[in-house]
């Protein structure tokens, strides 16, 4: 039903991809990179830093013509259409002109523009924050202070602890791997990823503090419209969809539409307790789909769309009960809730197409929505 459905309206969203591209981080899209204009913005003439003894012209031999145009003409690449905005492995972020450490795997998260988005730079002697009244509207340019690439922009929306998200242009970056940072010359580094440097130092310093991040797993019909609403709470960092609850090992959209794996389209959250308690992430899941319909969620049917919930722990558990009695003392169903709440097994991430789906194809088919 969904493929229909999508077959059906693909002619009348692929003008809207660019729309969404360009509202969720207020940026120009184009099929490369968008000019902007130098004199307002910061000349590509001025400033630039390069390997020692390297010309221009040397430069613009060495980088693509998008690494180029974004970091030398102030451009901007297409949103879910680069590199790194769904980087998900842990790793250093550096200048790709002058290879200068910018921002940390630490401090990044799934803003749902479509470019990499961070909580804050490595150390803010590395960037440079420019007024930018380009296009009729006032911004926070970042560059790069060594190269002066134009990196991104800086804006006030974003999650704890810095309220910031630094919307970067993967073009303007290279990733170098947490097990590479010390081959690379990064070692200095290594320690804050519990990677053991040349000198031995272990994990000690500025460790990822997992306490401010829990994860919770959900199953309500269709990934793509569970993952639309869920990812706009205040409080979730990252979302993921993907099959669980089944027996088959590495599961695929082809798998598990037949309906014979035991699997469910799910999706995984990563939230800060502090800001989202997991009772209220559950409260808004009983309004989103229907937990009285077994096995089926609007016109999608089968036991791959059933209700359940997958607990971490005894914890979780308890929560799951509790939030199915409110739901059903809420007067919004007339029927009794059949919502599943089993232990959490292996999850399986759904292909790469399905991530972030209306996020990439607004209009997209959906059968979920926030009830009163």
């Amino acid at each position: 039903m969904k493929t229909t459905m999508i077959m059906n309206k693909v002619q009348g969203m692929l003008g809207l991809v660019l729309l969404i591209s360009c509202t969720a981080c207020l940026e120009r899209s184009t099929t490369e990179a968008v000019q902007e204009p130098a004199a307002q913005v910061g000349s590509a003439e001025m400033g630039t830093s390069k390997q020692p003894g390297e010309s221009r012209m040397e430069l613009k031999k060495r980088l693509t013509s998008l690494q180029w145009e974004v970091t030398q003409e102030n451009g901007t690449e297409r949103a879910f259409r680069n590199e790194y905005w769904d980087n998900k492995e842990p790793g250093l972020y550096v200048d790709v002109v002058d290879g200068k450490p910018l921002f940390s795997s630490q401090d990044k998260f799934d803003s749902g523009t479509g470019w990499p988005s961070f909580t804050k730079p490595v150390s803010e002697d590395l960037v440079v924050r420019k007024r930018d009244e380009g296009h009729g509207m006032v911004r926070v340019e970042c560059r790069s202070k060594a190269a002066d690439s134009h990196l991104g922009h800086v804006f006030d929306d974003g999650p704890d602890p810095t309220g910031e998200r630094w919307c970067i242009n993967s073009a303007a970056l290279r990733f170098v791997p947490a097990k590479d940072l010390e081959r690379e010359g990064y070692g200095e580094y290594a320690a804050r990823f519990g990677v053991a440097s040349a000198k031995g130092e272990a994990a000690k310093v500025d460790a990822p503090k997992t306490a401010t991040k829990q994860t919770a797993v959900l199953a309500g019909g269709c990934f793509w419209g569970m993952e639309e609403i869920l990812r706009q709470l205040p409080g979730v960092l990252e979302t993921e969809v993907g099959y669980a609850g089944g027996t088959t090992e590495k599961p695929t959209y082809e798998d598990v539409k037949k309906g014979n794996t035991g699997h469910a389209e799910a999706i995984r959250i990563v939230f800060d307790p502090q800001r989202l308690e997991y009772g209220a992430l559950l409260d808004t899941f009983f309004k989103m789909h229907d937990p009285t319909t077994k096995n089926r969620q609007g016109n999608d049917i089968g036991t791959q769309y059933r209700s359940a919930i997958f607990y971490g722990d005894e914890s979780q558990k308890l929560a799951a009960q509790a939030a199915i009695e409110r739901a059903a003392k809420s007067g919004r169903w007339k029927k009794p809730i059949v919502t599943e709440v089993v232990a959490a097994g292996v999850f399986t991430p759904a292909e790469g197409y399905h991530q972030d789906y209306l996020q990439k194809h607004p209009g997209g088919y959906t059968c979920h929505y926030l009830r009163d």
